[in-house]
């Protein structure tokens, strides 16, 4: 698969991309667990059919030292036993936020209280801006059909 188009060589494409890492900044470096970021941006990205994000994220999470099981279970986390009661909400928060056109009422309240008894209100803002930001991510580069597979860990910082 060839990308319809290259981020580098496009000033539209660069300046965007420049934007939003800056936010991606702001979610990575707050209190939210750094595996959980990792989890809820793998989960976005298979929901979303997003081979890129996919491979980055289960190469940097692995990098980073998760564990190949709970990368292959995130998937099928409902069913999965390693995954913690916080990383279970986080995981659900996600589906939801992505998924909303398949709900008319978007995130349920039930799903936002769960998550909030397990993170904080700057870990809650993170997480919704993380939800919001890998589905930025990953409808950009679905649309400009971004090829996966060569990713390597820490690539673009």
């Amino acid at each position: 698969m060839e990308a319809r188009l290259s981020y580098f060589d496009n000033d539209i494409a660069m300046k965007f991309a420049k934007h939003i890492n800056s936010a991606g900044a702001v979610v990575t470096h707050s209190a939210l667990p750094a595996a959980t970021q990792e989890l809820v941006k793998l989960r976005a990205s298979q929901i979303n059919g997003c081979g890129m994000c996919t491979d980055m994220h289960t190469k940097d999470a692995l990098a980073a030292g998760e564990s190949q099981q709970r990368l292959n279970l995130v998937a099928a986390w409902r069913e999965a036993t390693v995954f913690t009661e916080a990383e279970r909400a986080a995981l659900e928060l996600t589906e939801e936020g992505t998924r909303i056109a398949d709900a008319a009422g978007g995130v349920s309240d039930d799903v936002w209280a769960n998550a909030a008894k397990h993170y904080d209100n700057d870990q809650l803002a993170a997480l919704a801006c993380l939800v919001a930001l890998i589905n930025t991510y990953n409808r950009l580069n679905v649309i400009t059909r971004q090829p996966a597979g060569d990713y390597q860990p820490g690539q673009w910082g």
